[in-house]
C-alpha cells in the first residue's frame, strides 16, 4: 500500500507493463470491494495520439484494466470530457481508447453529454458532471506536461475534463487556477497514476513531446502536482492552484516529508552498461528515444543545441530539456555559454564542464541525481549564469 505522502516512481519504456509492476507494488486492491464502481480518467483534452505529448497512453489505461481484473475488480468505466471545441468522441477513436473499450469490456462514458449538478465548498459553487461523483474510487491518469496559462498540467488540472463545457468557459472568466483547487475539494480522487512517458513541453494541446520514460504514482494530488512541478524545473509558487489547493485542505505539497521511492532505480543502477558502450538499460531506454517517435520539435532540437550528449537516458535528458525551456521562459538561456554534458559515456572521466546527472561525478562540476530533476538543475545552472 502507499500512504497519503507516498509518490512511487518507475522508469521504463514499455507503459503497460510498467504501470502493472508499479500498481503490484501499491495494491490498490486492498481498499475497493469487489463491486465498487471504478472510475478511470484520462486526460484526452484533444483528439491526438498519446505520442503528441499530449494524452494519456492507452497502453497505461489498458495495464490498469488488466491489472484490477486481476484482482477480481471488474466493475470499471473510462470517464472523460475534452475540452471545448473537440468532440469526446473523436478523442475516444483517435486516441485508441474505442478499441480499448472492445477489448476489455470497460464502457466509455462522454461527460459531455453528461449531465450536471453544482456543489458548493467554501462560498464557490461548481457544476460536476454526475457519473463522476456516482463512482465509488477514483482512478485520475494525468499526462505530465505544459501549460500555456497554468505552465503545468496534471493531477489536479484533469479534473477539469470532469464538469461541463459551460462551466469550462466560466473557470476561463475565473482566472483557472482558483476554481481549479476548489474543484478538487468537490472531487475526490482516491489513487493518481502520472503518465510522464511522454508529456509536452509547454502546451497542453501537444506538438512538443518530451520523452521522459516514468509513470509514478500517488494519492494526494497536491503533492503529485509538487512532484510534478519539481520534474519540469518549477517552483510549487510558480503554479498558484497548487498552494490554493493546500490552503483549502485538499493535500499537501511538502515534498520535504514525502515518502517517495523510485522502484527499480538499484535496478537501474546495477545494469547500466559500460562507459562509451549504447547497451543502455532497457527500462529506461536510450537518449535516442527522445527523438523517436514523432519527429522533434523545432523548439526542442532549439533546446537540445546546448547538449553533448553520449548514451544519456530519456529520463535525464528529458529533465535537462525542461530545464532548459526554464531557462528560455526567464531568458537566462541566451547568457549560458557552456556545452551542457550528459550521458554515461562520460561515467569515469573527468572534465571541467558543466555536467548532468551521476554519470558526470567525475567532472570538477556536475547537478547530482539518476536522474536529477529539472528543478535541480535550473537551480545550479541559475547560479553558474548569475556567476559569470
Amino acid at each position: 500500500m502507499i500512504g497519503r505522502n507516498g509518490i512511487r516512481i518507475i522508469y521504463g519504456d514499455e507503459p503497460g507493463q510498467m504501470v502493472k509492476e508499479l500498481l503490484e507494488a501499491i495494491k490498490p486492491e486492498a481498499e475497493i470491494k469487489k463491486d465498487t464502481l471504478i472510475g478511470i480518467k484520462p486526460n484526452l483534452v484533444v483528439a491526438k495520439p498519446s505520442d503528441s505529448g499530449a494524452t494519456t497512453s492507452p497502453e497505461i489505461v489498458a495495464g490498469i484494466i488488466e491489472y484490477l481484473k486481476s484482482r477480481g475488480r471488474s466493475n470499471i468505466v473510462i470517464m472523460e470530457g475534452s475540452w471545448v471545441g473537440d468532440r469526446t468522441s473523436e478523442a475516444f477513436r483517435v486516441c485508441g481508447y474505442e478499441d480499448l473499450s472492445r477489448e476489455y469490456c470497460v464502457p466509455l462514458i462522454d461527460l459531455q453529454k453528461d449531465r450536471s449538478r453544482t456543489y458548493e465548498t467554501d462560498g464557490m459553487r461548481i457544476n460536476v458532471c454526475d457519473h463522476v461523483l456516482k463512482v465509488g474510487y477514483l482512478i485520475n491518469v494525468p499526462v505530465m506536461k505544459g501549460h500555456c496559462q497554468t505552465k503545468l498540467t496534471c493531477a489536479l488540472k484533469n479534473m477539469k475534463g470532469c464538469i461541463p463545457d459551460s462551466e469550462k468557459r466560466r473557470f476561463h472568466t475565473m482566472g483557472l487556477h482558483k476554481p481549479i483547487a476548489y474543484l478538487n475539494k468537490i472531487i475526490k480522487q482516491d489513487l493518481i497514476i502520472v503518465d510522464g512517458m511522454n508529456g509536452d513541453l509547454n502546451f497542453e494541446e501537444g506538438g512538443n513531446p518530451v520523452r521522459m520514460n516514468r509513470i509514478f504514482a500517488g494519492k494526494d494530488p497536491v503533492l503529485t502536482d509538487a512532484y510534478a512541478a519539481y520534474l519540469m524545473g518549477f517552483s510549487v509558487d510558480e503554479i498558484p492552484y497548487i498552494g490554493i489547493a493546500e490552503r483549502i485542505g485538499v493535500g499537501t505539497a511538502d515534498l520535504e516529508n514525502a515518502d517517495i521511492v523510485e522502484l527499480n532505480s538499484d535496478t537501474l543502477n546495477r545494469e547500466t552498461g559500460t562507459a562509451g558502450s549504447n547497451r543502455i538499460n532497457v527500462s529506461r531506454g536510450t537518449t535516442p528515444d527522445i527523438m523517436q517517435g514523432s519527429m522533434p520539435s523545432g523548439r526542442v532540437r532549439q533546446l537540445a543545441a546546448h547538449i553533448v550528449e553520449d548514451c544519456a537516458c530519456s529520463a535525464c535528458y528529458g529533465s535537462l530539456i525542461h530545464a532548459l525551456e526554464r531557462l528560455r521562459e526567464k531568458d537566462m538561456l541566451n547568457r549560458l555559454e557552456e556545452k551542457l554534458y550528459i550521458g554515461q559515456g562520460f561515467r569515469g572521466r573527468r572534465l571541467n564542464a558543466p555536467g548532468i546527472g551521476s554519470c558526470t561525478s567525475g567532472f570538477d562540476r556536475y547537478v547530482k541525481g539518476c536522474p536529477p530533476k529539472a528543478r535541480d538543475i535550473v537551480e545550479y545552472l541559475e547560479g553558474m549564469i548569475s556567476a559569470t
